[in-house]
């Protein structure tokens, strides 16, 4: 029997002087095998055609010599390939030879002629010298690389020393196991006071506009941390065997040990994608822990400041009426839950921003 001839979909074509365009009229197509091999392109791929849902594929010697490497997008309705010309040079067709393949048809949408087409290159080209132009013009800063230094310095003292108490509670917490949780603050506090004094300087900077972030979610963020960890955890013995401090200490560094790199490598205009991925995304699960264990601890130590009434204002007067630490913290539990929430949302927001959100199509 012979074989039944290849179906061939409906391809659509249009250049500019630097590249060529092909619209492929198939939809749903899946892992499409695309290439160019001895300057001709080869498409082979399973989709919804003309003929209905089948395997399609044609082959285009090109006229003029083009890149090996053509780029493809795929949509729900089309796939389209944009290959790159060897020399910026306009085609008067775009195969070898001479009779259009049938199933071959100029993109209108796409579709310039040789004037229009340089004419739009050279609209790009004005813009770009104006841009640059206006970029000149722009005062520069003088001290911008002290700036970036002090940043990418700042942020990378952060980061080695969560990373260094990461590490540690992660090590400990394999050889020792749980009795690792009770004397997480007498070996993990030296290394947090530090970090987290210095992380006063996340309000100082976008109060200097050394960087462009809201200081309302720092402050939230610094001093609610600090009141955890100087007050609850710091004056008070009682808490500081507790397993609680583990869980708050764990959630911090588990956090900061993407934050900080991200920043540092933001700080000298570098980006890893997985490194940003990672930064707007790990906090979905670790913030709300994290602000858990530290209402837990807040909780806790309540009754230790309500009986010993350490923080506790007195006023001179003949009621000898007082002002308890601990009524201060119990409003502080449920202020905590309003501070979470608008760190919540400033995240979120980030996270929109620098990842966007994925869209379901719906068929």
């Amino acid at each position: 029997m012979e074989e039944a001839p290849a179906l061939t979909p409906q391809v659509y074509w249009a250049q500019r002087h630097k590249e060529l365009y092909l619209r492929v009229g198939l939809s749903d197509v899946q892992n499409p095998d695309i290439s160019i091999k001895d300057n001709a392109l080869h498409f082979k791929a399973q989709g919804h055609g003309a003929k209905g849902e089948n395997t399609y594929e044609f082959k285009l010697e090109f006229l003029e010599p083009v890149k090996p490497q053509p780029v493809h997008r795929l949509t729900h309705r089309q796939v389209t390939i944009t290959v790159k010309k060897e020399d910026s040079t306009w085609w008067h067709r775009l195969t070898k030879q001479e009779k259009r393949p049938v199933f071959l048809s100029p993109d209108f949408d796409r579709w310039l002629e040789e004037s229009d087409a340089e004419m739009e290159l050279k609209a790009k080209e004005e813009e770009r010298i104006n841009k640059v132009h206006v970029e000149s013009r722009r005062p520069k800063d003088p001290f911008a690389h002290l700036k970036k230094g002090y940043l990418f310095m700042y942020n990378l003292v952060q980061f080695l020393g969560f990373s260094w108490v990461f590490v540690n509670m992660t090590v400990r917490l394999f050889i020792l196991g749980q009795d690792s949780f009770y004397d997480t603050f007498h070996t993990m506090a030296d290394m947090l006071y530090f970090c987290q004094m210095l992380a006063v300087l996340e309000i100082i900077n976008p109060l200097l506009g050394l960087v462009k972030t809201g200081v309302i979610p720092a402050v939230i963020q610094v001093c609610g941390r600090n009141l955890v960890l100087f007050v609850i955890f710091g004056t008070l013995e009682e808490m500081q065997s507790r397993a609680v401090v583990f869980f708050v200490f764990y959630a911090w560094s588990s956090v900061e040990i993407f934050r900080y790199p991200f920043y540092m490598l933001s700080s000298i205009d570098t980006e890893w994608k997985l490194l940003t991925w990672l930064r707007y995304t790990v906090w979905i699960p670790l913030y709300p822990l994290g602000g858990l264990a530290e209402v837990v601890a807040v909780i806790q130590a309540i009754p230790i400041f309500n009986e010993t009434g350490r923080f506790s204002i007195s006023l001179p007067n003949s009621l000898n009426f007082s002002i308890s630490f601990s009524f201060f913290l119990t409003i502080y539990v449920f202020i905590t839950f309003f501070g979470l929430y608008i760190n919540f949302r400033h995240l979120y927001i980030q996270r929109r921003r620098r990842l966007g959100t994925v869209k379901r199509k719906m068929n």
